[in-house]
C-alpha cells in the first residue's frame, strides 16, 4: 500500500474558510495528526486521531512520516497556512534527517492565514509591502525578535505578529509595543484581531498610544500599518503606492 502526506491548513476558525482540497483531503484520511484542537476540527469519520501537545512539532513530524511510510494516507493539521509559523517547516525539518522518505508522497496544501482573515475583517492594511513575525521566543532569542521589529520599522512596513503574548511571557508585547511608539509614533494604527472567524471574535483598531499589552493574547493576530496607512470610513487601508 503507497502512503502519502498531506500537510494542511484550516483556516483561522471559520469552516467556510477551509479550502475544498483541503476538505478533499481530510475526508480520504486513514490518520489525522496535530495539535489537540487542530485534530478536534479536522476529525473526520474513519480517521484514526493523533493528537499532541503544541510544543512537539518534530515528534508529531516524525509519527506522521511513520505513518506515511508505512502506507496510511496521513493529513498533518495545522491552523491558518501550514507554511506559515506552522507545521510544514516541522515535517521537512524532520524528513532532512531521513533520506529514505525523500520518496514519499508529500503536499502542502495552503490555508487562509490569521494574517490574511484579519486584514480582511478591517479593509486592507496589508495592501503595500508588509512583513510578517512570530514574537514568540521559544524557537528564536528575543534579543533577535527586537532587532527584526527595529529594521521592520525603520523600512516603514505594516507588520503582522503572530502569538504576541501568552501567560508564560506577559511582559515581552510591552516591550514590543515600547520599541514600536519609539519607531513609529504614537499615532500610528494598530490592529487586534482576535478569534478571528470564531464565536468569540473581536477586532478593536486604535493607536500604538493607546494600545496596551493586555489587548493581545496567544489567539490576537496583531497588524501594525506604515506610515501611510490611514483609515476611510471603518475600514482600515495602506495605499499601494508609496511617497
Amino acid at each position: 500500500m503507497k502512503g502519502s502526506l498531506n500537510i494542511v491548513g484550516l483556516g483561522p476558525g471559520a469552516p467556510g474558510q477551509i479550502t475544498g482540497e483541503v476538505e478533499f483531503a481530510l475526508m480520504a484520511a486513514t490518520d489525522i495528526v496535530g495539535y489537540g484542537p487542530y485534530v478536534e476540527r479536522a476529525a473526520t469519520p474513519g480517521a484514526v486521531l493523533h493528537a499532541s501537545d503544541n510544543r512537539v512539532e518534530l515528534e508529531r513530524a516524525h509519527h506522521a512520516l511513520d505513518l506515511a511510510a508505512a502506507g496510511r494516507r496521513v493529513v498533518v493539521a495545522s491552523s491558518g497556512d501550514p507554511g506559515v509559523f506552522a507545521m510544514a517547516a516541522a515535517v521537512f525539518e524532520a524528513l532532512e534527517t531521513r533520506p529514505e522518505d525523500h520518496g514519499l508522497d508529500i503536499h502542502v496544501l495552503p490555508g487562509v492565514t490569521a494574517m490574511l482573515a484579519a486584514a480582511a475583517r478591517v479593509g486592507a492594511p496589508l495592501g503595500h509591502d508588509f512583513c510578517a513575525l512570530n514574537l514568540s521566543d521559544n524557537l528564536k532569542p528575543w534579543a533577535l525578535i527586537e532587532k527584526r521589529l527595529r529594521l521592520a520599522a525603520e523600512a516603514d512596513f505594516a507588520m503582522a505578529f503572530y502569538n504576541p503574548r501568552s501567560t508564560a511571557r506577559p511582559h515581552q508585547f510591552e516591550t514590543a509595543l515600547a520599541i514600536l511608539r519609539a519607531a513609529c509614533g504614537p499615532s500610528r494604527l494598530i490592529v487586534f484581531a482576535r478569534a478571528v472567524g470564531g464565536a468569540d471574535e473581536r477586532i478593536e483598531v486604535t493607536t500604538l498610544g493607546e494600545a496596551k499589552a493586555e489587548m493581545a493574547d496567544m489567539r490576537t493576530l496583531v497588524i501594525v500599518g506604515s506610515s501611510t496607512t490611514r483609515r476611510v470610513g471603518r475600514f482600515v487601508y495602506t495605499p499601494r503606492s508609496a511617497p
